[in-house]
């Protein structure tokens, strides 16, 4: 197969067509525009992905073309997906492979980003295997955007050349994100209580953000970690190189760094480019439950939107607007849980950007919750860290009272006097 142009290999695409988009910092930015520039000829092709970066499907005169159906809601569609041009699946990570398996959602065609062929004719998925792997095996026809620039990633990455029903060439830099340069006092006391309750040998899971980022800062004391986790950052690249995170501890891939996908600078890219202690997988392994469970003290962290005074966890939300989704939280919450030793982690501040507590005593009207009360473990907050299993509903109240922000807990104080004294 030779390369073709971009209006070559897009072609195929005809009206009412499910399209799939790679996502994350492999999202094919070249033919996406592309795709946009051609909204014309389209009526009604549905675009199915998980987070996008470097691209913006908001656009309101993309309207009767193109339907947004998101599978992860991010800022390249969040308006879209919140005003009528498209919409959410609600679903856990890890059962996203199904949708397109089982034809709850057929592909007709997947647009995906990958590294050139090596000398067996073998594309890798680079930063991202997630979904993308799946996407590969159920579309009718596969476009892929070839690029020297994306990281040639081990695992479940490799895809025949043969496979591309079209290839196009490009050699464009790679969307990047640095959440070290969000990190502010408060992620920075987050993160020291969190690290407080990573213990040697832990295997860590750690998603999107500055207070994970901020957690890995405050590990360089540890030994023997280990690192199964759906997404990674910079932030791992210095516990790895120095022997922190050598992944001995760990029952499944001993002594592999295993993520689904990767965000972050060119450094990471650079890290993971042929890197074989670094396998990127399909996210049905990597999120399964009954997988994360089987290796020691899995820690697993992440954040959320609010919480109540019971311990439902909104994550994707806020209110009615949706503002990402389920992802991963649950998958690895239950397999933490599940895990012999195992810690799962919900961290946020206090307060939101406006002052707002985050521990509230009802969630929003309309607010998803991803963590249910019956999943929930510790919480963690910059004013400290509990555990909230084993506690009943007044029990719980108090103990996340005394972690929420101080100009707030008189207020919430007084919900728990009506809703318990």
């Amino acid at each position: 197969m030779t390369y073709v142009s971009a209006e070559q290999a897009l072609s195929c695409i005809q009206s009412g067509m499910r399209v799939f988009l790679h996502g994350s910092a492999a999202t094919p930015i070249h033919l996406i525009k592309h795709l946009i520039a051609q909204k014309e000829k389209y009526k009604n092709v549905e675009l199915v992905s998980i987070s996008q970066k470097g691209v913006d499907l908001n656009d309101h005169s993309l309207k009767g073309h193109f339907y947004i159906n998101s599978l992860f809601v991010s800022e390249a569609n969040r308006e879209s997906v919140n005003s009528g041009m498209g919409d959410y699946v609600p679903v856990f990570l890890s059962e996203i492979p199904l949708l397109f398996k089982r034809n709850f959602l057929p592909l007709d065609v997947a647009i995906i980003h990958v590294s050139p062929p090596d000398k067996h004719g073998y594309c890798s998925l680079g930063t991202s295997v997630d979904v993308a792997r799946a996407a590969v095996q159920c579309s009718k026809y596969v476009i892929a955007q070839v690029n020297p620039k994306m990281p040639r990633t081990h695992g479940d990455a490799f895809v025949p050349f043969s496979r591309f029903d079209a290839a196009v060439w490009v050699e464009d830099e790679l969307p990047e994100v640095s959440y070290a340069n969000g990190k502010d006092a408060i992620h920075e006391k987050i993160g020291k209580e969190v690290a407080s309750l990573v213990e040697d040998g832990a295997t860590l899971q750690l998603g999107i953000g500055t207070i994970p980022d901020s957690v890995l800062r405050n590990l360089g004391h540890l030994k023997n970690l280990g690192l199964h986790t759906e997404m990674c950052s910079d932030g791992v690249i210095p516990l790895i190189k120095n022997g922190i995170i050598n992944n001995s501890a760990k029952r499944k891939m001993n002594g592999y760094s295993v993520t689904s996908f990767l965000m972050g600078t060119r450094a990471l890219y650079d890290f993971v480019d042929d890197n074989p202690g670094v396998k990127v997988l399909d996210v049905s392994y990597v999120n399964d439950p009954r997988i994360i469970c089987l290796n020691n003290k899995v820690t697993a962290i992440n954040s959320a939107v609010e919480i109540d005074i019971t311990g439902q966890v909104c994550s994707d939300s806020i209110g009615t607007y949706q503002y990402s989704g389920i992802g991963g939280q649950m998958d690895f919450i239950r397999g933490a849980a599940l895990s012999d030793g195992g810690k799962p982690i919900i961290a946020l501040p206090s307060v939101t950007h406006k002052g707002e507590s985050r521990i509230v005593s009802f969630l929003k009207q309309g607010a998803g919750v991803v963590t249910t009360r019956g999943h929930i473990h510790w919480v963690v907050t910059e004013y400290g860290k509990v555990n909230l299993f084993g506690m009943n509903m007044e029990q719980r109240a108090k103990a996340l009272i005394k972690i929420a922000h101080p100009m707030h807990r008189e207020n919430l104080e007084k919900e728990w006097v009506k809703r318990f004294a």
